[in-house]
């Protein structure tokens, strides 16, 4: 099994980040229905203001193969665009346990 951790930084105010990180959100957690590689995905938007940090996602998949899978899905692909005109950086770390 495979662990994808993605972290997000977004940009605009407080209000705008958590307005698009909670439509993110949604989306992907409606993900598991739609992809079947998907094991599952928990998501979570910072609470502590004196982080920088806004949105973890960690999605388990049965293998590094179907991280590139569930990455090419069109309803990832969809989800991901939610934070297209918000997103200041990204972070990832994909590992086997």
């Amino acid at each position: 099994m495979v662990k994808h951790i993605v972290t997000f930084k977004l940009s605009g105010t407080p209000d705008e980040r958590r307005e698009v990180a909670e439509k993110f959100k949604e989306a992907l957690l409606a993900l598991p229905a739609c992809i079947d590689v998907l094991q599952s995905m928990e998501v979570g938007i910072n609470e502590n203001p004196a982080e920088q940090w806004d949105v973890v996602l960690t999605a388990v998949v049965p293998t590094m193969a179907d991280v590139d899978t569930y990455a090419k899905h069109p309803a990832h692909v969809a989800a991901a665009s939610l934070l297209a005109a918000h997103k200041e950086a990204r972070a990832c770390v994909d590992y086997e346990f």
